[in-house]
């Protein structure tokens, strides 16, 4: 399929919340998106990929991670909601629409999530630690909130004549031009 270029950071469609995916309505491209966003996530080393880092207004991500002695876990959510949350971890984080760019972020330990899979069908997933956080760091994008968007205050505005130079470098950053691996 294809590598698809990645948004960053002060691209409008990672600030807005994405709308509800109408699973007949994708269902015939689906596969094929999916694949697309696999490949990207994978091409640049990425745990997670939502869809409107790829410029699609889709409430729908993809998570694959990688776990020693097995085989990776791959999951895709469409339209997920957090059902329960409990416990804290304060570990640094990344975004591929920040490249190279890492902060220590507070998240829950544990999550449940309801979503539908790329069948179209009712999942729920208890999650914890690496895969835990994946989650909530993907539904944020669908929420139109990044990363750094969880930094307190002080450490935001410390950042951002940071983030304000890294942009121009990231603009010229383009996936899609990689080869696939």
């Amino acid at each position: 399929m294809a590598i698809r270029r990645i948004c960053k950071y002060g691209e409008k469609i990672l600030d807005k919340k994405t709308r509800t995916v109408v699973f007949s309505e994708i269902k015939k491209d689906l596969a094929a998106l999916l694949t697309d966003m696999f490949e990207t996530m994978e091409a640049v080393g990425g745990a997670g990929l939502a869809a409107n880092q790829i410029g699609l207004d889709l409430r729908l991500a993809v998570i694959r991670i990688h776990r020693e002695n097995e085989e990776p876990l791959s999951i895709v959510i469409i339209n997920p909601e957090m059902v329960e949350k409990s416990g804290s971890m304060y570990e640094d984080e990344g975004c591929l629409s920040f490249p190279g760019l890492f902060a220590k972020i507070r998240r829950a330990a544990k999550v449940k999530v309801r979503a539908l899979n790329e069948k179209g069908l009712p999942i729920e997933i208890n999650a914890e630690g690496l895969f835990a956080k994946a989650l909530q760091h993907e539904m944020d994008h669908l929420d139109g909130i990044t990363f750094v968007g969880r930094l307190p205050l002080m450490s935001r505005l410390k950042l951002k004549p940071a983030l304000m130079k890294l942009k121009g470098q990231w603009k010229k950053i383009d996936e899609s031009k990689m080869k696939p691996m």
